[in-house]
């Protein structure tokens, strides 16, 4: 009754009657455990608590529980925001299987060197071995003078720009703050990307002007080493050209070669003489197998044969794949665009295109510019200085901020 008089008690202040008020009371009460339950938010803050003492009292293997975090985390970012897409869902999903090709890539990469260098190295001694003495022995002197400078100069050009491509950093963006001008932020690194920088997940860092990651160096190709790396396989493919070509002659002679000792190791080395031709005498007494004569080669005859085989057909299989990247990358380089880029670029074209417009890469200066600006050509004599004998300089810029749609005239005045 007190409880009643109370709510009367304002209702006649108020205006309003006691069933109303009451009304209006339990309706806002009611609202208010809908919305924000505070006792059942306790409630189920003690139950959850609970759950979760007892699951760390389970005797699950840690790795497992590792695991299961793992992909609970996985799952929960297919979700995370609005900005959602298939590509957020796509590294998701497949963040494993980048993870297991990043490590066996990684650790595969020093196997990828030595083999690299061991297949050189099984040529350059050929070569020196094999048929250096050949060609001394047979070629004019102005022959000998042709093959002796190109092969040293090709050699030579091959070993510098692998070594300089394989040991020189790409480059990477300034961790500590500064004021270069930034296009995103790297989901991976959480640091600002300038424009052309991708992040590497095998080197696990971001590269500037990124290309791509070489096993064949174990190291990423960016904006201090692209020159290096594209300079390799240019080299590397005409070294092996001149082998293929100039030693087609000797492979043909030293297959026809092995196929005759073939034949030859076929004949038995001895066949027996009985009945009639020890009455003839056909064999001195005591003697019951008639014996051929040797062989007319030796065990360093075959060898020889059979590395001329093995450097025809290792450089002629390496120039043809190696020549088809060289020449794509060659492609690249007209259009002022990395192999990363080219994809971009792909997509952004046809973007634009279903709009219909025309996308244009900002970072195309034309070909012959194109051309100056990735060797470091800056007057003619650097054609001869920087790019047909080793060179270390740097690269034209910084890789952290690009000249974009530049006007029809040349960057390097040549």
């Amino acid at each position: 009754m007190m409880w009643r008089g109370s709510y009367n008690l304002t209702a006649k202040k108020s205006k309003l009657t006691g069933s109303q008020i009451h009304h209006w009371v339990w309706a806002y009460y009611k609202c208010r455990m809908r919305w924000c339950p505070s006792s059942v938010l306790h409630l189920l803050r003690c139950v959850r608590l609970r759950s979760y003492t007892k699951r760390g009292r389970s005797r699950l293997p840690l790795w497992i529980r590792e695991i299961w975090a793992y992909m609970s985390v996985l799952v929960r970012s297919l979700y995370f925001n609005s900005l959602t897409d298939s590509d957020v869902v796509f590294d998701s999903v497949f963040e494993p299987v980048f993870w297991t090709v990043d490590y066996v890539t990684r650790w595969f990469g020093t196997v990828f060197v030595c083999l690299v260098v061991i297949l050189t190295s099984s040529i350059v001694v050929i070569a020196y071995v094999v048929l250096l003495p050949l060609v001394l022995n047979t070629y004019s002197p102005v022959w000998i003078a042709w093959h002796v400078c190109y092969g040293h100069w090709n050699l030579i050009m091959i070993a510098f720009h692998y070594y300089k491509a394989a040991m020189t950093s790409p480059g990477s963006p300034p961790t500590e703050k500064n004021d270069s001008p930034f296009v995103a932020v790297c989901k991976k690194c959480i640091m600002p990307k300038p424009a052309r920088t991708h992040h590497c997940g095998i080197c696990n860092r971001c590269i500037l002007k990124m290309d791509h990651h070489c096993p064949w160096l174990n190291n990423c190709v960016g904006h201090f080493n692209h020159r290096y790396f594209f300079s390799f396989c240019l080299f590397m493919t005409l070294g092996c050209v001149y082998c293929s070509i100039s030693g087609r002659k000797l492979f043909l002679d030293a297959y026809n070669a092995l196929e005759r000792f073939k034949h030859l190791d076929m004949d038995k080395p001895g066949v027996p003489v009985t009945g009639m031709g020890l009455l003839i005498g056909l064999l001195p007494p005591g003697q019951t197998n008639y014996q051929t004569p040797a062989p007319p080669y030796t065990f360093k005859d075959k060898m020889i044969h059979k590395s001329i085989i093995y450097m025809w057909v290792l450089t002629s299989t390496v120039g043809v794949a190696l020549g088809a990247l060289t020449l794509w990358h060659a492609v690249l380089i007209s259009r002022g665009e990395t192999s990363i880029e080219r994809h971009i670029n792909g997509k952004e074209t046809k973007r634009m295109a279903k709009r219909g417009k025309v996308y244009k890469n900002p970072y195309n200066y034309g070909r012959l510019n194109n051309w100056k600006i990735f060797f470091g050509v800056e007057k003619r004599s650097h054609w001869v200085t920087r790019v047909l004998l080793p060179s270390g300089h740097n690269p034209h810029g910084d890789g952290l901020t690009w000249d974009i749609f530049p006007v029809k005239k040349d960057l390097i005045p040549v």
